[in-house]
């Protein structure tokens, strides 16, 4: 992300748009590993599945909102 800040600035469309995105998928891993790790959880393979489609519903909505809002 710093290498897209450093080529197209903070401000830019594309800027805004990788720290939204960051934002929005940032938690997958930390909850297959934190919280399934807590509670002895084996098989993710749903657990991941839900949260790759999460991510991508929260990329698609990243690129509607910098797209409407900025």
């Amino acid at each position: 992300m710093s290498d897209l800040f450093k080529a197209h600035g903070p401000d830019s469309f594309i800027g805004r748009l990788a720290s939204v995105i960051q934002g929005s998928t940032e938690t997958t891993f930390y909850i297959l590993a934190v919280y399934s790790g807590a509670v002895a959880i084996r098989n993710t393979r749903y657990t991941l599945a839900a949260s790759l489609l999460g991510d991508l519903a929260g990329i698609i909505a990243a690129f509607v909102a910098c797209r409407l809002l900025f």
